[in-house]
């Protein structure tokens, strides 16, 4: 029998969230922060626009109630409803810093347990009331605001009262664990254990592992386990047509994966509750360094190189001179940065990373540091600035700066032309709507032996009141060139309701048919995320 350790203690509170934007409410940009922006992006807002309180919020009317025996799990309270109506995505973020209001949920219900999540589905279903899975809030795709319109009302099913790791199997490595435990918590469950599931994505202080689930979320880490799937040993999942568990092994050929199922499916298949996740051991060796390219061509040859190499740093992240100059580890020449680091939980990793500098010295890169002190290189200056980038985005929002941020993925053979089409037609469209320039950045988040996952950034000046259109044109121009240039529509922020158009185009149509098939099987009412992966059905 393998040893398994009784479950740890309940994690720490999670900060106060913030109603409208991005993270923690106290790190939120002041007036003053978001006026000093302004001399960034030239043409904007002299003055930030205000952030609304909740109780000036003009939400709509309350339209359904609960039986009596559920009353417990449900909230109508404003603060409850505004917060819960959208994710965090720029045009979510506008939109609230306007008062916008009208998809506001209609009650937010926080089950205790899978007992109480049957309940509420057994309910929603019988009252034709639609159901939005919510974990922590951090889609950027539209995936957790109600859009589809129709039911007699919504209910966002809040998980975050299921956040305990409730199982260790030391021998096999592996943990059971609920779907609405945060990042932090998950961690701080497993750290004395001495392991880690080592997925860290910029979401991770605000965002779950049934939102990492849902979404097939990519980590921080930039090779081999770089998505939640290859973590995933088995899930269990509620439908409004039962319950699934799959089979705990660590690997199977019986079939199509039942997990394959539902991970990616982003609430409209059935809402995860617990999962078999594998972890690891917790590094305990680490180092850093990081490289100048003065052609980005060269850098880019450097990284797919080190992607085929077998040499798997746990951090490979290349920043285009626009990039690493918005991040602030542009080096005086203004060429392209690569982020290299790597870590082992079992003996010393210089001679690796000096294997991975060397092979990038060999494609024209100019060695600039090396470090194994944590915060004493390019890569912690990389990642303070990642990090931190959400909240001044959010700040960047208050001035009507647009600011937009789409990934990607294609073969190294598409990558030059994606880069330059990216450029070119994202630009234009820039140019259309706003009349600037603005800027179009790139930088790899996670790479393969096959191609890389491209991380574009947008930013150029909105006008007040227009930000939201001018974001829907832009981003729909971005969708229309990775479509043409054969790159996904999304490598790690999942569909959401931003990315369908995309999604449709590149689905082939026997998967589609199969998908809507498997919908209707499982969820009859079509109550679940409706208009999610599917059109919403009509009620």
């Amino acid at each position: 029998m393998a040893d398994r350790t009784s479950p740890p203690p309940r994690p720490e509170s999670a900060p106060t969230r913030s109603w409208w934007g991005w993270g923690a409410s106290d790190q939120a940009l002041s007036d003053a922060e978001c006026a000093s922006l302004a001399a960034l992006v030239p043409g904007v807002a002299e003055a930030a626009l205000p952030v609304p309180a909740v109780a000036s919020l003009e939400l709509p009317p309350v339209r359904v109630s609960a039986p009596a025996a559920l009353a417990r799990l449900l909230s109508s309270a404003p603060a409850d409803r505004a917060a819960h109506t959208y994710g965090k995505a720029f045009r979510d973020v506008v939109r609230a810093l306007y008062g916008e209001m009208a998809a506001a949920p209609d009650l937010v219900a926080r089950p205790r347990d899978e007992r109480d999540v049957v309940d509420l589905l057994d309910w929603a279903a019988g009252a034709g009331v639609a159901v939005v899975p919510y974990g922590a809030g951090s889609s950027v795709v539209g995936g957790v605001e109600y859009r589809a319109g129709g039911h007699r009302g919504v209910l966002s099913l809040d998980l975050s009262r299921l956040d305990r790791v409730l199982e260790i199997d030391r021998v096999s490595r592996a943990a059971l664990i609920q779907a609405g435990a945060l990042g932090p918590g998950l961690e701080s469950q497993l750290r004395p254990h001495g392991l880690t599931l080592r997925h860290f994505p910029q979401s991770f202080a605000f965002s779950t592992l049934g939102g990492w689930l849902a979404t097939r979320a990519g980590g921080h880490y930039a090779t081999l386990h770089t998505h939640i799937d290859d973590l995933v040993e088995s899930l269990r999942v509620v439908t409004p047509s039962g319950v699934s568990q799959s089979l705990r092994v660590p690997g199977s050929g019986a079939g199509p994966s039942p997990d394959r199922l539902f991970l990616g499916s982003e609430g409209t298949l059935g809402v995860i509750t617990e999962a078999w996740m594998r972890l690891q051991d917790r590094p305990s060796h680490k180092a850093s360094a990081s490289v100048v390219f003065e052609r980005f061509p060269d850098a880019v040859d450097t990284v797919r190189a080190i992607a085929q190499s077998g040499l798997h740093p746990a951090n490979c992240r290349l920043l285009d001179p626009g990039e690493a100059a918005l991040s602030g580890v542009a080096s005086g020449g203004g060429g392209s940065v690569l982020v290299l680091g790597v870590e082992s939980a079992h003996g010393p990793v210089d001679g690796r990373l000096a294997e991975l500098v060397a092979l990038a010295r060999d494609h024209g890169g100019s060695p600039a540091e090396r470090s194994s002190a944590p915060g004493d290189s390019a890569a912690a200056t990389w990642r303070s600035a990642f990090l931190r980038m959400p909240y001044i985005r959010d700040g960047l929002a208050r001035m009507s700066v647009i600011s937009e941020t789409f990934e990607t993925a294609c073969t190294w053979d598409r990558f030059p032309e994606l880069y330059e089409a990216v450029h070119r037609e994202v630009g234009a469209a820039v140019k259309k709507v706003t009349g600037a320039s603005g800027l179009v950045n790139c930088r790899f988040t996670h790479i393969y032996p096959d191609g890389p996952a491209p991380y574009f950034t947008v930013i150029a000046p909105g006008r007040r009141g227009a930000e939201v259109a001018m974001w829907d044109e832009i981003k729909a121009a971005a969708m229309e060139t990775l479509g043409k240039q054969g790159a996904t529509v999304t490598h790690h922020h999942a569909v959401g309701r931003d990315h369908r158009p995309g999604y449709d185009r590149q689905r082939p149509e026997p998967f589609a048919l199969a998908l809507r098939a498997a919908k209707q099987a499982l969820d009859p009412a079509g109550i679940l995320n409706p208009g999610v992966l599917f059109d919403a059905p009509t009620v």
